[in-house]
């Protein structure tokens, strides 16, 4: 199946099954903002519910905070946000279509990796056993034409971007022949930045009204928290503050789905270290952040780092943690050492002082920050593209799954009974009634019993249990795994054990110790 197929698929299940609508559709939509239906946001929860638990309850020296979206203006002043939150975009005259100039670079860079990748492969095929790739890789004179292309591609690229050099990025686009995917042409506009924040008025006239922002990102929150948490709680450097909450970015080219929104969620970390130990803390947290997404099962090679091209203002280091979505390896959190540049500009900004005495060291000082953040959407769409799947099964009909974690299923058993008589629907709301205290259960007695497994399957239900005739009699029921489609017949008594243990948060919480 072609990758954009696949990604088109997922696009339609998700709006078939109830996990992503278009928001406000009856009136044809609002671009690049969507709304999360019944089953989506239960999806969505659990992957909220797995970030704050493994952060909160693993971690003795983390706490959480939930800050207002308003703040005041001059927050945004002293972040850098009203001056430099920029993205460098460029328009193609003739589909008349906007892109950001530095995306285009990256996808054409890219394409040239598929080539070397593509010609690795080939030889693989071709040499078997004996094939020695690091050699190959180094002395094929068709790879090494492609790494130098991309070399030297890649140093102007990096170059322009921390120039700021605008017309350096649009000689790129034009030199590569890059074109616009809509209309073929590489007719393009000059480069330009444009602001990215949200404003909006606050106040009961338009005379006594003030300028306000949506919040960009939910970082500044917590920043101008540091010391309320630090003080209240008693916290002692090094200390990190989390906080889950929605962010605004007025994204020109919003695109591919639920990855890039206007309106998304974002789940963010400051963690306060001594100066002179972040960069220690910033490969900590790399790792363990790594180890993170690896837990969920979806294979350690479909991830990757990608440091950054060009720093943001504030950092000494950064990198991505990348997901292998259908559209190519993208970002799903970053890693940032944020040096002690947000505090030190609030205290600036504000005339309070925003300092941390350490008594062990018996002095005062601004605490460096490294920070993880994981746009909630985005890792929404890694997890439904690692989870679905078509399978071709031995009657020769396709059944369409979601291998979705069991942790972060939305539901996670479905209770059926195998005829609507008999008294077996009955039997059936006694079992839902014990057990839907415990985990999220769902019943449902129309349509055959094949037809509703194959409901089931596709929102991701781990497990599913038959209630029939015998049941009435031994208490046994027939427990199928979504995964296997294995069944296979259990107590009653012994449901909320055997079930619960696979789908309880715990069990993979325990995979990151």
């Amino acid at each position: 199946m072609q990758i954009q197929d696949v990604f088109k698929k997922i696009v339609s299940h998700s709006k078939e099954y109830g996990f992503v609508f278009q928001s406000s559709e009856i009136y044809d939509g609002l671009g690049a903002v969507y709304d999360y239906g019944q089953m989506g946001v239960e999806l969505k929860n659990n992957i909220k519910k797995y970030w704050w638990d493994s952060m909160t309850l693993m971690y003795e020296n983390i706490v959480g905070i939930d800050s207002a979206i308003f703040m005041h203006p001059t927050v945004w002043k002293a972040s850098g946000h009203v001056d430099a939150f920029n993205d460098p975009l460029i328009d193609n005259k003739e589909s008349k279509k906007r892109y950001r100039a530095d995306v285009l670079i990256e996808e054409h860079l890219a394409k040239i990796d598929d080539k070397i990748e593509k010609e690795v492969e080939k030889a693989k095929k071709r040499f078997g056993e004996s094939f020695d790739e690091k050699m190959y890789r180094e002395t094929n004179p068709r790879i090494m034409g492609y790494q130098e292309e991309r070399d030297t591609i890649h140093a102007r690229f990096s170059k322009a971007l921390n120039d700021s050099d605008l017309e350096g990025l649009r000689q790129i686009i034009i030199d590569c022949e890059i074109a616009c995917p809509i209309s073929g042409t590489r007719n393009w506009t000059e480069v330009r930045q444009f602001n990215l924040m949200f404003s909006t008025e606050m106040g009961s006239t338009s005379e006594g009204s003030t300028k306000v922002y949506l919040r960009p990102e939910n970082a500044q929150g917590i920043f101008v928290n540091f010391l309320n948490v630090q003080k209240t709680g008693r916290m002692r450097v090094p200390f990190g503050i989390v906080q889950t909450g929605k962010a605004f970015r007025n994204e020109i080219v919003a695109r591919q789905f639920i990855f890039r929104m206007r309106e998304f969620e974002q789940m963010e970390m400051q963690f306060f270290v001594p100066p002179g130990e972040e960069l220690e803390w910033f490969e900590y947290w790399k790792a363990e952040r790594l180890k993170w997404h690896h837990a969920l099962g979806f294979g350690a090679e479909n991830y990757q780092f990608h440091d950054h091209e060009k720093m943001a203002h504030y950092a000494n280091a950064a990198t991505d943690i990348e997901y292998r979505m259908p559209f190519g390896f993208k970002e799903v959190e970053g890693i940032h050492s944020r040096t002690d540049y947000d505090l030190a500009q609030h205290e600036k900004f504000s005339g309070k002082k925003m300092q941390y005495f350490d008594p062990e060291k018996n002095k005062s000082y601004i605490p460096y920050v490294v920070e993880t953040s994981i746009g909630v959407d985005r890792m929404f769409l890694s997890v439904l593209a690692a989870s679905y799947a078509e399978e071709k099964l031995e009657n020769g009909e396709t059944r369409v799954v979601l291998r979705l974690p069991a942790q972060l299923a939305p539901i996670k058993l479905a209770i059926l009974p195998l005829v609507r008589k008999d008294g077996l629907p009955e039997k059936a709301r006694e079992i839902l009634n014990s057990l839907k205290f415990e985990f999220a259960c769902h019943y449902d007695e129309k349509d055959s019993i094949g037809k509703r497994y194959r409901r089931q399957d596709a929102i991701g239900t781990p497990f599913c249990i038959t209630i029939d005739h015998q049941t009435l009699e031994d208490n046994m029921v027939t427990v199928r795994n979504r995964d296997t489609m294995e069944q296979e017949r259990i107590s009653i008594d012994a449901l909320r054990t055997v079930i619960g243990d696979q789908v309880d948060m715990k069990s993979l919480l325990k995979k990151l110790v």
